[in-house]
């Protein structure tokens, strides 16, 4: 099971504030851009997710739980500061496949506590919420309280909608606690040009109702209103049909799914329940037979680890914003 399910239950009790997907679609640079060091600037404080870290140097022996975030160190050139990785939702993206291959995995999902420390870690960044577990003993506290520094992906400790912002937030502030402020500075300004020409690709067109059907049967899990996903298809020229729904990922009713009648489906593509078997799941069911979408076959597909915040954000928008227009 993919973690960001089990994330949900502990975003909702630990980390996020009830959420409402509220805020303006205009895009906006971090405040605090303008005043970042350059470079391999240090000391550098920064607070993530409420908890506050001063780095007097950059990490050397960073561990990396879940895809999205092991793929932000990759893209920044940073493997060389990784000792280890553990949770592929699918496929690391094919141009980090060989740096991917040179760092040692701790475990399939998640490691224990002990296989953790056992790598020596200095820093350890999780993707999702369930990678600082308490049940587990990896919470930020306890990791601290053995000399290992952390940070939680900002998608998972928002409070209000997450845009495009947040992921060049993020990647200027792993850039900058790695020393790689330069690295993540190109980054963000080739992505933005990205997202630029995919907007002006696609200007005029009419916003189209859309449904993500992440997995489910007798309700429906789907993309809500405030993870990045949300914006992923807004900026591709859709509407999710459930920005309603207060966080990242929530349950539909399949009541709520025909109510919202989508004209498209797109389809998050991980784990053992294959993109044909989700599509046929929804073909058959006849409580879906008079939703648009459905009538018309009108499906587009998605890596989950596209659908999360990270480096492939702006990729994803181009490939929704050519699937939406077909």
């Amino acid at each position: 099971m993919s973690a960001h399910r089990s994330t949900r239950a502990l975003i909702a009790a630990a980390l996020l504030l009830p959420l409402a997907a509220c805020a303006a679609d205009t895009e906006k640079k971090p405040a605090d851009t303008k005043a970042a060091p350059a470079g391999g600037a240090f000391p550098y404080t920064v607070d993530n997710c409420g908890v506050k870290t001063t780095y007097q140097k950059a990490p050397e022996r960073a561990v990396t739980m879940n895809q999205h975030v092991t793929e932000i160190m990759l893209e920044l050139g940073l493997e060389k500061s990784l000792a280890g990785t553990a949770y592929l939702d699918d496929q690391v993206l094919p141009r980090h496949r060989e740096a991917y291959d040179a760092i040692p995995v701790l475990a399939k999902e998640y490691p224990s506590k002990e296989k953790l420390l056992a790598a020596d870690p200095d820093f350890v960044y999780g993707g999702y919420a369930s990678a600082f577990d308490a049940k587990d003993g990896r919470t930020r506290d306890e990791l601290k309280k053995s000399g290992i520094d952390s940070r939680l992906n900002i998608e998972y400790c928002a409070k209000g909608r997450t845009t495009l912002d947040e992921v060049y937030r993020e990647i200027d502030e792993i850039g900058r606690t790695f020393g790689a402020g330069d690295r993540a500075q190109k980054w963000i300004t080739e992505a933005r040009a990205t997202v630029k020409k995919t907007e002006e690709r696609f200007k005029g067109r009419e916003p189209r109702p859309v449904f993500v059907y992440d997995s489910g049967d007798k309700t429906a899990q789907t993309v809500g209103g405030t993870g990045i996903g949300n914006e992923l298809i807004t900026r591709a020229g859709g509407r999710n049909v459930f920005a309603g729904i207060g966080k990242a990922f929530g349950d539909a009713t399949w009541e709520q799914v025909v109510a919202g009648k989508p004209e498209i489906i797109v389809i998050l593509d991980y784990g053992a329940t294959t993109v044909e078997q989700k599509k046929k799941r929804l073909l058959d069911d006849p409580v879906l037979r008079d939703v648009p979408a459905v009538k018309n076959k009108k499906f587009a597909v998605l890596p989950l680890s596209d659908a999360v915040l990270g480096v492939r954000a702006p990729a994803a928008i181009t490939k929704l914003a050519s699937q939406f227009s077909e």
